[in-house]
């Protein structure tokens, strides 16, 4: 059974029974807390806990991202296929405006912009009567600039057949 001293009731603190032995103290009767190795063995484990969670995380943030290219590529296909219903050829670009005039000079332009809708994403396209490529290229400097294997992807129709390169970036 223990016993507690008076003197420890009015303060709130219970005795330290037994007294525990320390290599270092203070001359503080019962010391509590966490040790320097006790807290640098915690330290150790979450840097390694991070340093396995870390890259995985990028790689999910990278997945995710590449809605974007799809996205803004899905987009252009569409938007072909309406501007090749009422014009001769697929447009060969992008432009603020619709064009789709043969005089003075040939313009097949569709009214999109040259990035992808959060900006991850450069846009090219290039058009011809019966075929297109949209081809999205990481920006750099972004972190999908890392997306090994993934940093262009490419949706083209050639007669009527859609590819989509690479395939495995196109996982839904």
């Amino acid at each position: 059974m223990q016993t507690t001293n008076p003197s420890d009731l009015s303060t709130g603190h219970k005795a330290c029974n037994p007294p525990q032995r320390r290599l270092w103290s203070a001359g503080h009767g019962c010391e509590r807390g966490f040790t320097l190795i006790e807290v640098m063995i915690v330290v150790a484990i979450v840097a390694i806990l991070a340093t396995i969670a870390l890259p995985s995380y990028q790689d999910s943030v990278r997945k995710s991202r590449r809605a974007d290219a799809v996205l803004a590529l899905q987009r252009i296909q569409i938007e072909q296929e309406k501007f090749r219903a009422e014009c001769p050829s697929y447009a060969t670009g992008f432009n603020t405006t619709r064009a789709c005039t043969t005089s003075p000079t040939v313009s097949y332009l569709l009214p999109l912009a040259n990035t992808s809708p959060d900006g991850y994403y450069g846009l090219s396209l290039a058009g011809s009567a019966t075929s297109f490529t949209a081809t999205a290229t990481a920006v750099t400097g972004t972190s999908q600039a890392s997306d090994t294997g993934c940093t262009v992807l490419t949706l083209a129709v050639t007669d009527l057949t859609l590819t989509r390169t690479p395939a495995e970036c196109w996982t839904r």
